[in-house]
């Protein structure tokens, strides 16, 4: 006896509603199965996390490119200087962008990171990190090679790297990693002139006494004051992963070594500066002869 059409037609349909399916209904003259929406959503979406960590090495490596060309650059532009004259240079260059751009993360865009420690990355903190992890990179690299740094920089650069790549992968708390750059780099540019003054020869100068004073002031008020905030909210904060809060009070520690290095620079430059001043000032005071005056 032969199945009628109509009813054929109806049992095609009910394959395609069964309960244990995990795929929508398709109609009969479907000719492929459609992929669930987050596979979907994973491999279209640019700002999926697959897609948005395949960005940010991107832009990493832009990053670590782009640093390495400047680098080359000034060393064909300065063949008569040496190495380090060259990736000072970079260095401040580094320097003043990312105390610009960290800055107006920190202070302008948002969010506030004495209070929202622990919250989702920005567009903007991922290029600004993106952009800073590419030059540690460079400077890590730099620094092994020839050898021109002690272990507590190298530490720094270390902590520094794997604290930027957890924040990035991660996804969150780059808010708070953004502004212990701010307030890291800051002085970065007044030390870097500092070493080119001396460089030159200009360094005891009245120029050479100003970047020094703004360099210790700067590292003492915002790196070790407004780091200590930083990290107390960081700490304080559920949000944040342990691991980073480590790394947080690791790199504090690390500044706290630089703290006493700088206390130990200030603490030579002001015993000398007031020993050249009573010099000077015995060297002019009059000579009394038998309670006379002495003519010079």
């Amino acid at each position: 006896m032969e199945v009628p059409a109509r009813l054929t037609h109806s049992k095609r349909q009910s394959l395609f509603l069964l309960p244990c399916s995990p795929f929508p209904a398709l109609s009969p003259s479907s000719t492929a199965l459609s992929l669930p929406q987050s596979t979907q959503l994973c491999c279209s979406d640019p700002f999926s996390p697959p897609g948005r960590m395949v960005s940010i090495v991107l832009e990493v490596t832009c990053s670590l490119v782009a640093w390495l060309s400047l680098y080359s650059c000034f060393c064909y532009w300065n063949k008569h200087r040496s190495y380090e004259w060259s990736c000072r240079l970079v260095t401040l260059v580094h320097g003043v962008i990312v105390t610009c751009l960290s800055g107006y993360v920190a202070l302008l865009d948002g969010p506030w990171p004495l209070t929202h420690a622990g919250s989702p990355n920005t567009s903007l903190q991922i290029h600004v990190l993106s952009l800073t992890l590419g030059y540690f990179i460079f400077d890590l690299g730099w620094c092994l090679y020839f050898q021109t740094e002690g272990d507590l920089m190298l530490f720094h650069h270390m902590l520094s790297i794997c604290g930027m790549i957890m924040v990035l992968g991660l996804g969150k708390s780059a808010t708070e990693v953004n502004a212990v750059v701010f307030v890291s780099e800051i002085t970065n540019p007044l030390l870097q002139t500092r070493w080119f003054l001396r460089e030159m020869g200009c360094y005891h100068t009245f120029l050479g006494e100003v970047v020094d004073f703004f360099f210790v002031f700067l590292f003492l008020v915002l790196r070790i004051g407004g780091g200590a905030f930083i990290m107390c909210a960081m700490v304080t904060s559920p949000d944040p992963s342990w691991l980073l809060k480590a790394g947080g009070l690791a790199m504090y520690i690390v500044s706290l070594g630089f703290m006493v290095e700088i206390c130990h620079f200030a603490r030579r430059k002001m015993l000398k500066k007031y020993r050249s001043w009573t010099s000077l000032r015995s060297m002019n005071a009059p000579v009394k002869t038998n309670g006379h005056l002495a003519a010079h």
